[in-house]
């Protein structure tokens, strides 16, 4: 734990001492090493719990989680170079500082095994992306944003603190190894248990948005500079389905009184957000809209607790980290060119940016869930659990994945194909450097499907 854990923090001397001419470079590379030696975390081994200190341990299922937030932060260091160039040297080096003081907050919350640890660090990875939304956005409505998302946050996650003060009053412990051993507890009045059990969950609904809470997302994606928005989609939104996976285990079988209308809004909610994104004018606001439909599938397996629903509801939110984030990176790609998100003032890109539009295809084929990803496997294991707990389901089910296919072709045909739009004259070439960042988020997501048990 603490040979990644001391590195990364280490990384902030380093950001701010580089010279200027090395400042990248350094980073990058001492990103980069960190996420190797943080590949040894996804092997699979038959201990409960590996390198396993008082406060730290690593299980599972939060292994492929902390390999996931170890290897993006390279890729977001390496997304932001281009937006910064014309800063000035401090700036840069506040912003580097940012990104990587978010990173052992996130770590921490992946591999506690303790529930007010957990709290702390799930809270804390709220302040550095406040300073990134609010501080690097690119438009003045981002202080709206960071507004939404700090009260969505907050207001949810005061009852998360209540329920796990009264889990330790109840038990005495909150060691999850020792709550994972201790019979739940029966409660005399059913409605204590209901409330601490909406409690401990309503948090977590709103960080991996549930359909009616998901109102802060588009916001604060469309708002924030592109290392923001790769971390909100790929690591944040993991936090809340982690955390719903982790909490649920502990509190015994969930009440079916809170267990239906979650089941059926993050089902309608899949539906419903994949129909907003074939209205949606803004291409980075449709990015965001489709990652809650994806993470509504998320919800919807861990609230079944099935062990085929919870290793579903794992490889989905692994290969949609990588996916949206890619994705996030490509719409950055064109904003940087043209200045707009609109997607009618950038369209008919393909004849531009050839290599470009190869790398949009397969982010948008992976997206939309073919045959030789793991998002295909993911989407598919979460939907057998679901048919199996109950046969209507595969109405929704089936409805979103249809309407996901279709805003995929959607995005991907307007972007790509159709006639070059007249304000364009000339084109910057695409660099080595987006083409670096795109193969190191699309060969996990290719390698991942050869060996599955992983991150399942």
């Amino acid at each position: 734990m603490l040979k990644i854990i001391l590195p990364t923090i280490m990384l902030l001397p380093m950001a701010l001492l580089s010279p200027q001419k090395l400042l990248w470079i350094n980073t990058t590379t001492y990103s980069f090493a960190i996420a190797t030696l943080s590949l040894q975390w996804i092997l699979p081994s038959y201990y409960p719990y590996k390198n396993l200190t008082q406060w730290t341990g690593i299980d599972q299922t939060s292994a492929p989680l902390m390999v996931l937030s170890c290897w993006l932060l390279p890729l977001m260091i390496l997304a932001s170079q281009n937006h910064l160039q014309h800063e000035p040297l401090a700036r840069k080096r506040i912003f580097i500082t940012s990104l990587v003081m978010i990173q052992p907050f996130i770590i921490l919350a992946f591999s506690t095994t303790e529930l007010t640890l957990f709290y702390i660090s799930f809270e804390a990875t709220l302040i550095p992306t406040l300073i990134l939304i609010t501080r690097w956005g690119n438009q003045p409505e981002r202080l709206s944003a960071g507004i939404y998302l700090l009260f969505y946050t907050l207001i949810s996650s005061l009852p998360l603190l209540v329920a796990i003060l009264h889990l330790q009053a109840q038990i005495g412990t909150l060691h999850l190894t020792i709550l994972e051993l201790h019979p739940p507890i029966p409660t005399s009045n059913s409605w204590t248990n209901l409330l601490s059990n909406l409690a401990l969950l309503t948090a977590f609904m709103v960080k991996a948005p549930l359909y009616g809470l998901h109102l802060w997302l588009p916001k604060a994606h469309v708002e924030a500079p592109i290392a923001g928005s790769m971390l909100l989609a790929a690591l944040l939104l993991k936090l809340g389905g982690y955390g719903i996976m982790r909490v649920t285990l502990l509190t015994g079988p969930i009440p079916n009184t809170l267990c239906y209308p979650f089941l059926t809004l993050a089902l309608w909610g899949a539906l419903m957000t994949s129909s907003i994104c074939l209205r949606q004018t803004d291409l980075k606001s449709l990015i965001a809209y489709s990652s809650v439909s994806h993470m509504g599938l998320v919800i919807a397996a861990s609230m079944i607790q099935t062990h085929w629903s919870f290793s579903g509801a794992m490889m989905l939110m692994i290969s949609h980290g990588l996916t949206s984030s890619m994705l996030f990176c490509l719409a950055n790609t064109n904003y940087e060119r043209t200045h707009s998100r609109i997607l009618l003032l950038a369209r008919g890109l393909q004849p531009l940016l050839p290599l470009m539009a190869t790398w949009w295809l397969l982010a948008n084929l992976t997206n939309m869930a073919l045959p030789p990803t793991t998002n295909l496997m993911a989407e598919l294991t979460i939907m057998i659990t679901l048919f199996n707990w109950s046969p209507l389901t595969i109405l929704l089910t089936g409805a979103a994945t249809f309407l996901t296919a279709s805003y995929t072709l959607f995005m991907f045909t307007t972007t790509q194909r159709g006639p070059l739009p007249t304000h364009i004259s000339h084109m910057q070439n695409s660099t080595s450097r987006e083409h670096l960042l795109m193969t190191l988020h699309i060969i996990p997501l290719l390698l991942l499907i050869l060996k599955p048990n992983l991150i399942s």
